[in-house]
């Protein structure tokens, strides 16, 4: 019992960090289960799948009722996310757990190098005859204001496989992904800014099921730690957006971007040196 009350107490911290700094808590799960408490790997990204599928659930229905997300253009990548965080999850079966470790340490630098960047917001007309006419990938959103502002995607085929890697990624390595799901619909599908971030939250607890389901199948996710993570990175979130309207966000950004890059540099290490199991 003591066991999982520190385990609670954990999964609250890291529900916190991940809600101030936008990575969300799986950057934070996958290092507290497998150095903190020596999880093997593959539970641990087990665990952090359905903590992902819980925090992004409730932001999502928010962003949907406030009018930013774009369901059609959502829907349309999740084939992507979906078939990408399958491969990843089945991949995952069949690496070694020091090789996860590496790739995930690779993947959490440029995550907070993404998340550090300057955000374009774009505002594409739609171009009549186009692939993404044909396929309604347009829409509006609301600003301030009150003025409703029209946009359109453009190079859908490139972005929708930056989508498929994002879901390999997220399945791979038990992470939502969204700094590359962003990457793909701000950078590449020229969308703005406020849609990208809350289409692709409501993506994120889509893909995490689709992998889930092959750790579950495998019997790598594992109630007794499963339930207090889960628990604990939700409660952490809500706590996390609370504290974040009253923070200097970017200060914030910037201190916890310095402590994550110092993790993944301790995951690559523990990786290399074949610490994990």
């Amino acid at each position: 019992m003591s066991e999982i009350i520190i385990l609670f107490l954990g999964a609250i911290s890291a529900g916190l960090l991940g809600s101030l700094t936008g990575l969300g808590g799986g950057v934070i799960i996958i290092p507290l289960l497998t150095l903190g408490y020596g999880v093997p790997m593959h539970y641990a990204i087990g665990a952090s799948l359905i903590s992902v599928i819980g925090t992004s659930s409730g932001a999502a229905v928010a962003f949907v009722k406030e009018g930013f997300t774009n369901m059609r253009i959502g829907m349309f990548l999740e084939i992507a996310t979906t078939a990408g965080a399958i491969v990843g999850a089945l991949v995952s079966g069949m690496l070694n757990p020091n090789t996860i470790g590496i790739i995930f340490a690779s993947i959490l630098l440029l995550t907070v190098i993404l998340n550090l960047k300057g955000k374009p917001d774009h505002q594409e007309p739609l171009i009549q005859g186009s692939l993404e006419e044909k396929l309604k990938l347009y829409g509006t959103f609301p600003d301030k204001g009150g003025i409703i502002k029209k946009y359109s995607a453009r190079n859908t085929i490139p972005g929708f496989f930056m989508m498929m890697f994002a879901g390999a990624m997220s399945g791979l390595l038990g992470i939502g992904s969204g700094a590359l799901k962003v990457l793909a619909m701000d950078n590449m599908m020229k969308l703005p800014f406020k849609v990208s971030t809350t289409t692709s939250n409501f993506m994120i607890g889509v893909t995490a099921v689709a992998g889930a389901l092959i750790y579950f199948q495998r019997g790598e996710i594992i109630p007794v730690i499963v339930a207090p993570v889960l628990i604990g990175v939700v409660v952490g979130s809500f706590i996390g957006s609370k504290t974040l309207m009253v923070s200097k966000t970017k200060k914030l950004k910037t201190f916890f971007a310095i402590v994550i890059t110092i993790l993944s540099v301790y995951m690559m290490y523990n990786g290399i040196n074949q610490s994990f199991r």
